[in-house]
This record gives structure tokens, sequence and C-alpha cells, in this order.
């Protein structure tokens, strides 16, 4: 069915929620699971002008990369816990509908696997949702739950 599944995950239950899909289906299908978090990478115009910093980190890029660590590291175990063996995970920076679709061409997915914000299709249309950006730009199919 599928050689490679693409999910990406934010730490939100609706990407959870993906995520055990996407398991379900590189389960089915003894696919090779690719996890994902994008960050949006902040200028050093932005991150002087943070109004927090951080005891362990110099920059928001560097506290948002070790959050994005956690929340793939957390889908890995919960992806091996359910038996999958080839299983992948990744953090990267930049615009996250482009990134997430960028990253699924280098690495030859054949399925993107995201989660919905859960806001109607209205608003979705007007905001601009990733999984609503991914679906128009991605080559292969999305699968969004």
């Amino acid at each position: 069915m599928f050689k490679t599944i693409l999910t990406a995950c934010d730490g939100s239950t609706q990407s959870e929620n993906a995520l055990k899909k996407a398991i379900e289906l590189a389960d089915l299908s003894n696919s090779e699971l690719l996890i994902l978090t994008v960050y949006r990478h902040h200028s050093m115009s932005e991150a002087s002008l943070s109004m927090v910093q951080g005891r362990r980190h110099a920059t928001p890029d560097e506290a948002l990369q070790e959050y994005g660590r956690e929340i793939v590291d957390a889908a890995r175990d919960m992806a091996k816990g359910a038996g999958l063996t080839k299983v992948r995970a990744f953090v990267q920076s930049g615009q996250p509908s482009r990134t997430i679709v960028e990253f699924a061409k280098k690495h030859d997915a054949d399925l993107i696997v995201l989660g919905s914000r859960g806001t109607g299709s209205i608003d979705g249309f007007f905001l601009g949702s990733v999984s609503h950006k991914v679906t128009g730009i991605a080559a292969i199919p999305v699968l969004v739950v």
C-alpha cells in the first residue's frame, strides 16, 4: 500500500490522533513511519523582543527545538510501543506547510498524515490552517484526521 508515511506532530490532541492513524496505517502496510515536528524560526529581532528569556536557552529557537525534540521523541516511543520497527523522528524549522511538503518529497513519502485544527471549513479557508495548506500544495495523498 504505502512504502513511507510522514506524519507531522505538534503536541496537540489533533496531531496525536493523526499519529495514531499513521501508526495503524504503517503497521497494516509494513511502511516506514517518519515523524516530523516543525517550529517557526525566530529572527534575531524577534528574539531580542522576546519578553521572556529562558535560563536554559539563549534564543527562542533553542527552546522551540528542544520542545520539538520532546514531541517527536514521545511520538517515536508511541510508535515503537505499538510494535513498529521502521520509525524515524525529525525536528526542523521553517514555515510548517511548506516544510512538511518539502520534507515528504525529499524522503519519498507516499502519504502525509496530519491532524486537523478542528475549526470549520470557513475558518480554515480564511485563516489558512497548516492541514489546509498542505492539502493544497502536496503532490501526494494527504490524510487529515
